[in-house]
């Protein structure tokens, strides 16, 4: 009897010990770990977005060199060096494929300048002579449209003068630099807006024949 005693309040001391343990476990979790939790979340997806935003503005400035360099080098040099790109060959519409200003020299100065521009944002000379290359592909491409619509060269054609030469690199550079669906749409469209706007103010300037 005495030994069964015994036992039993052995099974006792060990029963409590044990939901003493238990209940010092619960009281050493934080309380506000959740709360923690939600702030370290909170900071990651900050840092993400930032970085997302960091891209696009690098991207636009580089869009905007690969694009604008071909229009300064025209209004440094006016008509020197400015072999055409399709030598005047003309489509079976008789209509020039490309049109007298797109030139080697504004595809050549693009590409260089656009590398060495990317160099100093950290994105490196490759990445930017193929946004350079490809900026300039869309620009061709949207001229080889517009001279088989008829439209005489620099005319305007709204949307059709600013999508290709902007959508065309970040398709290009899409893998290289983990580029989102909502990563292209966006920085296309802000390029399509700053486009506009500031082909408006260089032709104030007297930097561009048009304004647009």
């Amino acid at each position: 009897m005495l030994d069964a005693k015994a036992k039993g309040r052995s099974k006792d001391s060990v029963s409590c010990a044990h939901k003493s343990e238990c209940s010092s476990d619960r009281q050493l979790v934080p309380k506000d770990e959740p709360r923690n939790r939600a702030v370290v979340d909170g900071g990651m997806l900050v840092k993400e977005v930032a970085a997302r935003l960091w891209m696009m503005i690098r991207l636009l400035f580089l869009l905007v060199v690969a694009n604008g360099a071909p229009v300064l080098v025209k209004k440094l040099l006016g008509n020197h060096f400015s072999l055409a790109l399709d030598s005047g060959t003309k489509g079976p519409d008789s209509q020039a494929l490309f049109g007298a200003s797109k030139t080697v020299r504004g595809v050549l100065l693009s590409v260089l300048v656009t590398a060495f521009s990317a160099r100093l944002v950290g994105l490196g000379y490759k990445i930017g002579a193929l946004i350079g290359g490809a900026a300039m592909s869309g620009d061709l491409f949207s001229s080889f449209l517009k001279r088989r619509m008829q439209l005489p060269t620099s005319s305007r054609a709204i949307g059709l003068d600013q999508v290709p030469e902007s959508l065309f690199p970040l398709l290009v550079c899409r893998r290289a630099l983990s580029l989102t669906i909502p990563d292209i749409a966006l920085t296309v469209a802000a390029f399509f807006v700053g486009e506009i706007l500031i082909s408006r103010v260089l032709y104030k300037l007297h930097v561009r024949d048009q304004p647009y």
